[in-house]
């Protein structure tokens, strides 16, 4: 495929280029980035306008506020603004195409390459949008998506929302129980599904998965069918997708996104805690067009792709549908970024394993931002691959990694990697880590990089400009240089709306405010300072943060039971309704320990019913019901046979303790056996836990 190779322009980084507009517009300067982000997190109305104004956000109406009611939950942002997320993609059609850019770039296993030109996006988005409202669509409507990494997918998110329908999508390698947990709660008018996936080398069709959602999903009224095995396909009662997007120029020219107001419900995401269905998250519009550019820009250090500074961006950041990266991966088109998307196994096969495979993609791309889970990156070093193997990488000037710690030595294998195919990414200390850490919950970052700071392998750079991060102990006091709770002590943009259904918020405020209630806010700074007015988001990580800027962040994985498998995340309930549906299992525990510097491990502990034994057969059973239920991600790294699983008087499963116990923390500190219904099966756990860390390199 052939690639603009052109001299670059001298290059500023994006967030100096902000700090240089802050001085020019507002006379503020700041000695550091410490002091940025002191000022980004005491003076939220500054920042956010700043921003707002930065990224020239449009509006048919003004805001009579920035940050009309400060508290957490159900902070008000920009009352009266109205935008679309759409519109603000669509507004650089002209722009970006002048430049000779493409809008989307994308490639798959079968080596497929394809480019969608910018006016071939607005065209279609229009098309399939005109589409859905000929379907009855009308704002607020839901609209579901069964479908892989592709430039489909995007069309159809960006016609979606673009007539204020609301977006879900599911990964085609999700089974149908883990699709429907999710589906059936948001209750969707339209299903977009495609006929099925290639992944491995192998072609996995879906059409009897597109069966049983169908007969599962009542309120669908209307679905697309995209042909990604069959061009031809053709189900009864299914649209065609090539007609639907097929509405000539003279039909779509005329199409313009809606006005929509600032905290219109954008997309519904899904974050699965330990207990129950998956959390259906509702993001808006605004706040996700704010922290998306923001993120983008300033921490990503990515550029429009036709502005001059940029040297024509092309984004890419491995991801499939089902993780949020991919919503983080189409917030590139808010800045007129080409985006770079790759639709299969990253390791190509398991009869032909080849890690190179995505750094051939991005030579052959032009890539210039690449992303991926850190997983990744640890699987490469480990199958020892070679420039050689990878082509010309000399376009790429950063790497990005989330999903996981990225460990010291792994990131320093990358820096040489780099070095060795000709790559510095014009800095003295080698190409530059963009590690960063958020969540599903906000669709954004807590933790992330800067271009113009100081990199050291293992750690993060920085907290994130409009992010009050901090770690806190037990009793809700800031710690530094020690592993705390990360919480967020002030509101940001994308902070959910609601969770779907849950009308009372109960639900809401149990997911991220119920370790600590309103009356332990703190603003940031240091010091006692002012109680925050409302409640202070606890995210479910352990975080060290420096008591010196240069010392920088490490996370630590997860503080919750929640399982967390390259940056998935998936509820542990799910796991028990599929492993204890089969007739041998009476009861099961799982752990996902996440080691800084090591492979993450994930044990399943299962309660056989007398007369059964763990055997192969019954392993193959468990790991292939897991498999079929959820997604191969999540089928555990060991399956041991227990007599009890501990659970508290109340009858719960005490996940948290036991994985306290086997990341080597001492029994009497995680759990207290008073609170037990079964104290007795604890030391069958400690023995393991003892077992466990003798067998492991420290």
């Amino acid at each position: 495929m052939e690639t603009r190779r052109t001299t670059p322009p001298p290059y500023i980084p994006q967030i100096r280029l902000y700090q240089d507009w802050l001085q020019r517009e507002r006379g503020l300067v700041f000695a550091d980035y410490d002091a940025l982000w002191r000022w980004s997190t005491t003076d939220l109305d500054a920042f956010w306008q700043s921003i707002w104004d930065y990224f020239d956000i449009q509006s048919p109406t003004p805001h009579s506020a920035v940050l009309a009611h400060n508290r957490m939950p159900q902070a008000e942002w920009f009352p009266g603004a109205q935008v679309n997320f759409a519109h603000q993609v669509l507004r650089h059609v002209d722009a970006a195409h002048a430049a000779g850019m493409p809008a989307i770039v994308s490639s798959n296993e079968r080596r497929e390459h394809r480019e969608m030109t910018w006016p071939a996006l607005r065209r279609q988005v229009a098309s399939l949008a005109l589409h859905l409202q000929e379907q009855g669509v009308q704002p607020g409507d839901r609209v579901a998506a069964y479908l892989p990494n592709v430039p489909e997918a995007i069309v159809a998110f960006l016609a979606t929302v673009s007539i204020g329908a609301v977006w879900s999508i599911c990964a085609p390698d999700m089974g149908t129980a883990a699709v429907l947990d999710r589906f059936r709660q948001i209750e969707p008018k339209v299903l977009i599904a495609a006929d099925g996936v290639v992944y491995g080398g192998r072609a996995h069709e879906r059409l009897g998965v597109l069966a049983e959602l169908r007969a599962g999903l009542p309120t669908v009224q209307h679905t697309l069918l995209w042909g990604n095995l069959d061009a031809t396909v053709s189900v009864a009662g299914c649209a065609s997708w090539a007609r639907a997007v097929g509405k000539e120029e003279a039909e779509t020219a005329l199409f313009e996104p809606l006005w929509l107001p600032f905290d219109h419900p954008l997309w519904i995401v899904y974050s699965s805690g330990t207990t129950g269905l998956p959390k259906p998250i509702v993001h808006g519009h605004g706040g996700m067009i704010l922290v998306q550019l923001q993120l983008g820009a300033l921490h990503n250090d990515l550029g429009c792709s036709y502005a001059p500074n940029s040297w024509g961006e092309r984004y890419h950041w491995y991801s499939s549908t089902g993780w949020v990266m991919w919503n983080a991966q189409v917030g590139g088109l808010l800045a007129g970024i080409t985006c770079v998307i790759f639709d299969g196994n990253p390791a190509g096969s398991k009869e032909r394993p080849d890690w190179a495979l995505l750094w051939r993609f991005a030579s052959e791309t032009g890539v210039s931002f690449f992303g991926a889970g850190a997983a990744f990156y640890a699987n490469c070093m480990k199958a020892g691959i070679t420039p050689a193997q990878c082509g010309d990488l000399r376009r790429i000037r950063a790497l990005g990694s989330t999903g996981s710690p990225l460990s010291a030595e792994v990131q320093a294998w990358g820096t040489r990697f780099m070095a060795e195919a000709g790559v510095d990414g014009g800095r003295p200390d080698g190409i530059w880590w963009c590690n960063i850490s958020g969540g599903t919950d906000f669709a954004g970052a807590f933790i992330g990089g800067s271009r113009e700071l100081a990199q050291t392998p293992g750690k993060m750079q920085c907290r994130m400009l409009g992010a009050a991060v901090e770690a806190w102990d037990e009793q809700g006091r800031p710690v530094y240089d020690a592993v705390g709770e990360l919480v967020c002590t002030q509101p940001i943009p994308s902070m959910p709306l609601y969770l779907w259904g849950d009308d009372s918020g109960a639900r809401y405020l149990a997911s991220y405010f119920d370790m600590y209630p309103p009356g332990h806010g703190r603003r940031p700074g240091g010091g006692d300072g002012p109680a925050a007015m409302g409640a202070v988001w606890r995210h479910g990580d352990w975080i060290q943060i420096g008591t010196r800027l240069e010392d920088g962040c490490v996370i630590y994985g997860r503080s919750d039971a929640t399982i967390n498998r390259h940056g998935l995340r998936m509820g542990t309930s799910e796991l028990y309704s599929a492993v204890e549906a089969l007739p041998e299992v009476l009861d099961s525990l799982v752990v996902d320990l996440e080691y800084l510097g090591r492979e993450s491990y994930m044990p399943l502990f299962v309660v056989l019913r007398p007369g059964h034994v763990l055997d192969e057969a019954l392993r193959a059973r468990i790991s292939g019901a897991i498999r079929t239920a959820l997604s191969p991600r999540f089928v555990p790294d060991d399956i041991v046979a227990v007599a009890e699983v501990p659970r508290t008087l109340s009858g719960k499963k005490q996940e948290l303790p036991i994985k306290k116990l086997l990341l080597g923390q001492p029994l009497e500190k995680v759990v207290n056996r008073d609170a037990m219904a079964n104290p007795g099966c604890l030391d069958w756990y400690v023995d393991f836990a003892a077992r466990r860390a003798a067998s492991v390199p420290a």
